[in-house]
C-alpha cells in the first residue's frame, strides 16, 4: 500500500529540492560584504524621524478600502462584460443593481469627506 505513495513523496522531495536550491546556491556563491549602510533600516531614502509604532490616520484605511471595493469591482465587471451577450435580462439587471450599490456607496463615501485630503 506505501508503494502507491511513492510518486507522491518524490514529487514533495522534488519540489522541495527545487525551492532551497537556488536558496543554497545564493547564499554559497553570493558575494557577502555587508557595512553600515546595508544593515541600516530602510525609510524611503532618508532616516526615520518618528516612531515606527505610532498609529496611522484612519483616511489611510478609508482609501484602501475604498481601492479594494473598486477593485473587486472591477473584478466582477471583467467576466460580466466578456459574456454579455449569452447572458439573461435577469443578470443583466442582477448586475445592475450591483452597480447601482456600489455607486451609492461611493456618494456615501465622496459626502462624507472620505475622498478629501488635507
Amino acid at each position: 500500500m506505501l508503494e502507491n505513495y511513492f510518486p507522491i513523496l518524490v514529487f514533495l522531495g522534488v519540489g522541495i529540492f527545487i525551492g532551497l536550491a537556488p536558496l543554497a546556491l545564493g547564499r554559497l556563491l553570493g558575494p557577502h560584504k555587508p557595512d553600515a549602510e546595508k544593515n541600516s533600516p530602510y525609510e524611503c531614502g532618508f532616516n526615520a524621524y518618528e516612531d515606527a509604532r505610532m498609529p496611522f490616520d484612519v483616511r489611510f484605511y478609508l482609501v484602501a478600502i475604498l481601492f479594494i471595493i473598486f477593485d473587486l469591482e472591477t473584478a466582477f465587471l471583467v467576466p460580466w462584460a466578456v459574456i454579455i451577450h449569452k447572458m439573461s435580462w435577469l443578470a443583466f439587471f442582477g448586475m445592475g443593481v450591483f452597480l447601482l450599490l456600489l455607486l451609492i456607496g461611493f456618494i456615501y463615501e465622496w459626502k462624507k469627506g472620505a475622498l478629501e485630503w488635507e
